[in-house]
C-alpha cells in the first residue's frame, strides 16, 4: 500500500549546533490525509514553532527576571532558522526542503545547544550576577545581528549559486560570484555563521560553551572550506585560483584548501 507524505509524520524537540530546536516527527494525521495543504503542513508547524519560540524570546527579553538576555538569544535563534528558509525561498526554490530550515543540523549541533542550555541555567542559579553583565552581552547581540546580516547578504548576492549543501557536480547555471559581500571574503557566508554562532554564547555570558564554541566552529569551517574549495577548483579551475589569490576567507587562521603548482 503506497504510504501518504505525512504518514508516520513525528515531532521532536532537540536542537542543533550553536543552539536551538529542531524539530523532528510525531503522528500528527491518519495517512489517508494528502492533498496540497498537507503537503505544507510541516513547513507550517516548522514556522509557527519558530514563531512561537520568537515571542516567548521576546517577552522574555522585557521581563526583569536574569532570563532576559536568554530571550535575546531565543529571538536570535528562532529568527536565523526562519529566515534561512525564506532567503533560500526566494533566491532558490529548486534546492528548497525542509532541511532548509537547517533545524536538522547535526548531532553535534544539538549537543552543542542543549550544553549551551544547561550551561545557562545552572550559572543562572548557582552564579546570577554573571548573567546580567549587560555590556557583555550587548556585545554579543550585536556580534549575533553583524553575523546573521552578512550571512543573509551573502545568501542574497549569491542568488541560485548558493546552496547548504557542498556541491560535487557543477550545475550549467552555476556561475563564480565575486561581487558584493564575496569581494570581501572568499566565503561570507560561513564568516557569517561563524561570528552569529560565537556571539550567541556571548549574548548568554556562557564562559565554557563561548570557547569550546569557537574552537569547535573554527575546526568545523576550516574543514568546510576546504571541502568546498576542492570541489570550486575543480568547477572553476584558474578563475578560482586567481580569485583565491586575491581575497582571503575572512575566517581568522583558515587559509583555505592548499594547492600545489
Amino acid at each position: 500500500m503506497e504510504r501518504g507524505p505525512l504518514q508516520g509524520l513525528r515531532l521532536h524537540l532537540l536542537h542543533p549546533y550553536p543552539g536551538h530546536l529542531l524539530l523532528r516527527h510525531l503522528p500528527l494525521l491518519p495517512p489517508h490525509v494528502d492533498g496540497p495543504l498537507a503537503r505544507q503542513l510541516p513547513i507550517a508547524i516548522r514556522a509557527c514553532f519558530l514563531g512561537f519560540v520568537f515571542g516567548c524570546g521576546v517577552l522574555l527579553s522585557f521581563s526583569q527576571s536574569s532570563w532576559n538576555h536568554f530571550g535575546w538569544y531565543m529571538c536570535s535563534l528562532s529568527l536565523f532558522h526562519y529566515s534561512e528558509y525564506l532567503v533560500t525561498a526566494v533566491n532558490n526554490p529548486k534546492s528548497l526542503s525542509l532541511d532548509s530550515f537547517l533545524l536538522n543540523h547535526s548531532v553535534e549541533y544539538t549537543v552543542a545547544a542543549l550544553s549551551s542550555w544547561i550551561e545557562f541555567t545552572l550559572e543562572n542559579i548557582f552564579w546570577p550576577e554573571l548573567k546580567q553583565i549587560t555590556w557583555l552581552s550587548a556585545t554579543g547581540l550585536l556580534m549575533v545581528v553583524f553575523g546573521e546580516c552578512l550571512r543573509k547578504a551573502a545568501m542574497f548576492t549569491a542568488g541560485s549559486n548558493f546552496n547548504h549543501v557542498v556541491q560535487n557536480e557543477k550545475s550549467e547555471t552555476h556561475t563564480l560570484v565575486t561581487s558584493g559581500v564575496y569581494a570581501w571574503f572568499r566565503h561570507p557566508s560561513y564568516v557569517g555563521w561563524f561570528y552569529w554562532s560565537i556571539g550567541t554564547q556571548v549574548v548568554l555570558c556562557n564562559p565554557i560553551c563561548g570557547v569550546s564554541y569557537a574552537l569547535t566552529v573554527w575546526r568545523f569551517f576550516r574543514d568546510r572550506t576546504e571541502e568546498e574549495e576542492i570541489s570550486l577548483i575543480h568547477f572553476f579551475g584558474d578563475e578560482y585560483l586567481e580569485y583565491k589569490k586575491r581575497v582571503p576567507t575572512g575566517l581568522p587562521f583558515i587559509k583555505g584548501v592548499k594547492v600545489e603548482l
